[in-house]
């Protein structure tokens, strides 16, 4: 009679503390550099770690992030003391925590070389993992635990607890979870983290367990870490946040073991759209940087339909939406792409319309006659009936093309070159280009052909007084199973001086000549 009383006056006071605080702060933990690096075939330099930490700290502004399982190798160590050096220097060291074991002082000890305070302990959350892992019984493991608690507090070192496996602890070994948190909530540590290990639960479970919890344990901080093998991750997230969790855990373009971890921009987003009674400290416009930052260093391209971040996901395809933007935005949803540093566009192809190609045309500040728009669409149409790519930075040509007039004159040409490769020569490209009537001729070298074709373009527009774009990427493609004389095709991205993005293709059977291709395009764009 005692313990119900006291379970319901529990819950009574969670209850008042969530209605008296109008809009709670979420806490936002980024695992990135540690949960996120275990996906496969990843592994980040010490420098590109501190590059990220610092960004997602600073710029995106999460809450914590987790930056490495202690003991791993010289190199993790290396990087752990080079962030905690930074952070002890810009005020972040309490954020930055280290997983740790229950192994004594030695993962105390690793992190106090590192200059790490805050540690993630690693314990058993599920009564499976306890007795066919570590083959102890709760009253050993829970004693353990707390011997390498009250050593870390010794040290000066906070301390947060994994369940390992409390998904599955809910589900088949409910009592022993509860056994484990009464313990728990009397062991002098910050916060519960609450993993759903294998990707598991849907998002009714979520909601379920961890109201149970968060009303049992008002006193608790606890944290949900969501994996998203069912591809739940963000539902789940948004359901652990209805039902009271103070943090959750995420990772840049959703990086991590299997099928990954919930995703830090969508994860953020739908929290702002859909729970207006809670608040992140998340800069939304920085989620689309850091997350081509990671993907650069990672090697772990996004998929180009990834919400907020990929590439496709503000651009419009077809006809009829494009139309309906222009007619009182009708196919805009809150996800608007400029709360993420981002703008929409308007995808060329066979279901395009005339209102995708206006603007696009709109865009490049181009206006024709509608008798002309019918014959550009058709082409277009055309192009996409054959699986060709059309781009915005093609339409001048198709134009030129289509229109046989004037609209875009080509007052750059590259009348001829010469590109050179010798073994322990340094390739060499020597050009001839004629811009309006006057033709230049220059040589230069370079670490590769096209770099010293760059190298000799350089010259000559700096002659004129001139600036070139930017080069930010250099895309190849070949059709799958391509023979040796198969069409290449080359994508560059350009930023100019404004910040204004693009990019141009080039089509040939010769990498180098392919890109050169698309560089003369650039040359006319400007």
């Amino acid at each position: 009679m005692q313990l119900a009383t006291e379970t319901k006056g529990r819950q009574i006071a969670a209850k008042d503390k969530k209605r008296s605080n109008v809009q709670r702060h979420i806490e936002i933990m980024d695992t990135t550099l540690r949960d996120g690096e275990q996906t496969s075939g990843v592994s980040f330099s010490a420098s590109e770690k501190l590059t990220i930490a610092q960004i997602l700290l600073t710029e995106v502004k999460v809450d914590r992030i987790e930056i490495a399982s202690a003991r791993v190798s010289e190199g993790e160590f290396q990087a752990v003391r080079n962030i905690t050096e930074w952070a002890a220097a810009h005020g972040y060291l309490d954020r930055i925590e280290v997983l740790t074991f229950v192994d004594g002082d030695t993962s105390i000890n690793w992190m106090l070389q590192a200059g790490a305070r805050v540690m993630n302990l690693l314990t058993k959350g599920s009564l499976n993992h306890l007795t066919h892992q570590l083959k102890k019984t709760p009253e050993q493991h829970f004693a353990e635990v707390a011997d390498v608690i009250a050593l870390a507090n010794e040290k000066g070192i906070d301390c947060n607890v994994y369940l390992e496996d409390w998904s599955n602890g809910m589900r088949n070994s409910h009592e022993y979870v509860l056994q484990y948190l009464d313990f728990l909530q009397h062991q002098p540590i910050k916060r519960v983290l609450l993993p759903d290990t294998l990707g598991v639960l849907i998002p009714s479970e979520v909601f379920e367990f961890i109201q149970e919890l968060v009303l049992r344990y008002p006193q608790l901080h606890f944290d949900f870490h969501a994996h998203n093998d069912y591809d739940l991750g963000t539902a789940n997230v948004l359901e652990a946040v209805k039902a009271g969790i103070d943090g959750i855990h995420l990772t840049v373009n959703g990086m991590g073991e299997r099928a990954g971890n919930a995703p830090l921009a969508s994860a953020v987003a739908v929290l702002n759209d859909y729970m207006k009674d809670v608040k992140t400290s998340v800069v939304e416009t920085s989620l689309y940087s850091v997350s081509k930052l990671v993907e650069t260093f990672s090697g772990f391209r996004t998929p180009d339909n990834k919400p907020v971040i990929g590439e496709n996901v503000f651009t419009q395809t077809a006809g009829i939406h494009a139309d309906g933007d222009k007619k009182n935005n009708l196919y805009f949803n809150d996800l608007l792409p400029e709360r993420f540093g981002r703008e929409r566009k308007y995808a060329l192809g066979k279901t395009s319309g005339k209102a995708n190609i206006e603007n696009n045309l709109h865009q490049l500040g181009i206006q024709i006659s509608d008798e002309d728009l019918k014959k550009v669409t058709q082409r277009i149409i055309e192009l996409g009936d054959r699986k060709e790519v059309v781009t915005q930075a093609d339409l001048p040509y198709i134009l030129s093309d289509v229109l046989d007039s004037n609209t875009i004159k080509e007052k750059v040409q590259l009348e001829n070159y010469v590109l050179t490769h010798s073994k322990n020569l340094r390739p060499s490209v020597t050009l001839k280009l004629r811009i309006d009537d006057e033709t230049f001729e220059e040589h230069a070298q370079g670490d590769g052909q096209y770099d010293a074709f760059m190298n000799a373009l350089k010259i000559v527009y700096k002659n004129k007084g001139l600036e070139l774009p930017q080069l930010t990427d250099y895309a190849v493609r070949i059709p799958p199973g391509g023979k040796s004389d198969a069409l290449c095709e080359t994508i560059i991205s350009w930023m100019c001086s404004d910040g204004k993005h693009f990019k141009t293709r080039g089509l040939d059977s010769d990498q180098t000549v392919a890109a050169i291709k698309a560089t003369q395009k650039m040359l006319n764009l400007i």
